[in-house]
């Protein structure tokens, strides 16, 4: 009895302190333990129309910008500046150039020629101007170079056994023919120079031969060499310039056709049908040569602009050449065909430039016009009675004046204009009131590109 007594004490025992143990804890450690857990935070869902609205706003704004900065680059002012300038009315064409030349070829053209007047040189009437290798020329130069050097050898072996004033002087006159040809690089001079130095070598030698001790042998060299420097000479053919002109070895085949003499053989059809490039420059030939006209020469041409149409004989009009040289020529042939017009133009001025084509491309100036230069869409009209007045409109610190003005000339940009006279304004019904207000155009002013 006592044995379960205890044991029934020690659990009331135990039970009495965790009690106890739980009633002394801290408040805060209970309420803690007591606080309700946090709830989850709610998605919102997003409404997909606003999204999009959003987007294409955007896009309204950032295309908007863009165009706004195009704008800006392409056209950076909405004024222009009234300047001093020109108007042309020009048009492109591609020309056949047509000249006074005369071929002159021989009969040994097929052995190979020697230029002896070059490129672009003037000559006179049967002066040469190139010559025909001779058959075994290049055998007989080879003989007669060895016989140079035999000729120099057998001179050098007897240098000081004669003196003689002559031979002092030939070698003066060689020294000073080949100092003279340090600075220059003309063909011709060199040709001539070189000529005068070989007879000059060829006449020491024979003094020297006919006053040396050896002079037989020396004598016998110079013989061989006259021998075969004739032999040479003989077989040449020089071509002599039938006429006065120009040397022209650019020959293309095609002097006959295109022929001050031949303008009414040309037509378009003739024309598209031959193969020539525009622009090519003509080869050197080198089996004949031409004396040119170089005071003259024409361009034909085929065009289909209303003023080709309207263009008259004889009349002045200016070209660009693909130089960017702007020359002047006359109408000399108009031959209207079904869809187009051929024109042919004479020019007296940058003819040799033209010496080495045959077909070119080239502006014609139908007109050109200087003083005040707009822009076309600067310029307004208002009715005044029964007649259209031209105006700009000008800005300046802001304000903005209507300004009258008349256009003098006009191409498909720009219009040269002139203030008009009081005299003008009163006859076209403007009143001397509105005469004392009017404005004037000057150089420099900001007028509006595109008035309202």
């Amino acid at each position: 009895m006592k044995k379960k007594k205890t044991k029934t004490a020690k659990k009331e025992k135990e039970v009495a302190k965790k009690s106890l143990a739980k009633l002394q804890q801290p408040e805060e450690i209970n309420t803690i333990k007591k606080m309700p857990k946090k709830e989850p935070k709610r998605k919102y869902k997003v409404n997909k129309k606003v999204i999009t609205l959003a987007s294409v706003l955007v896009l309204i704004l950032v295309s908007y910008c863009l165009y706004k900065v195009v704008a800006l680059v392409q056209n950076p002012t909405n004024t222009f500046s009234v300047e001093q300038g020109k108007v042309y009315q020009e048009e492109a064409a591609i020309g056949y150039i047509i000249r006074e030349e005369t071929v002159v070829k021989g009969n040994n053209y097929k052995n190979g020629m020697a230029q002896i007047k070059t490129e672009g040189e003037r000559v006179a009437k049967n002066e040469a101007i190139f010559r025909y290798y001779s058959s075994g020329e290049e055998n007989l130069k080879k003989k007669i170079a060895d016989l140079d050097v035999k000729i120099d050898e057998a001179m050098a072996g007897e240098k000081g056994l004669f003196t003689v004033s002559d031979v002092k002087a030939i070698e003066k006159q060689i020294e000073e023919k080949i100092a003279s040809l340090v600075n220059t690089n003309n063909m011709q001079t060199i040709r001539e120079a070189k000529k005068e130095i070989s007879s000059a070598i060829t006449k020491k030698a024979q003094i020297a031969g006919e006053y040396s001790p050896a002079g037989s042998y020396l004598k016998k060299l110079i013989n061989e060499r006259k021998k075969y420097e004739n032999q040479l000479n003989s077989g040449a053919e020089y071509l002599k310039a039938p006429i006065s002109g120009v040397v022209s070895y650019k020959v293309d085949g095609y002097e006959e056709i295109f022929s001050p003499k031949n303008f009414s053989n040309l037509s378009e059809e003739t024309l598209k049908k031959l193969d020539i490039k525009t622009g090519q420059v003509v080869a050197d030939s080198t089996e004949s040569g031409k004396i040119i006209n170089n005071f003259g020469c024409y361009i034909a041409c085929i065009l289909n602009s209303e003023q080709a149409k309207e263009a008259k004989l004889n009349s002045k009009i200016k070209i660009r050449l693909p130089n960017n040289a702007e020359v002047s020529s006359s109408i000399e042939y108009i031959s209207h065909e079904e869809n187009n017009t051929i024109l042919v133009l004479k020019l007296t001025e940058q003819v040799q430039e033209l010496v080495s084509y045959r077909k070119i491309s080239f502006d014609i100036i139908w007109w050109s016009h200087s003083g005040k230069k707009v822009p076309n869409g600067a310029i307004k009209k208002e009715q005044k009675g029964n007649k259209e007045i031209c105006y700009v409109v000008r800005t300046r610190a802001g304000y903005q004046d209507k300004i009258l003005i008349k256009v003098t000339k006009q191409n498909e940009k720009y219009s040269i204009v002139e203030n008009y006279s009081n005299a003008e304004l009163l006859e076209l019904g403007y009143s001397t009131e509105e005469l004392k207000a009017r404005k004037t155009l000057t150089l420099y002013d900001e007028i509006l590109k595109n008035p309202e």
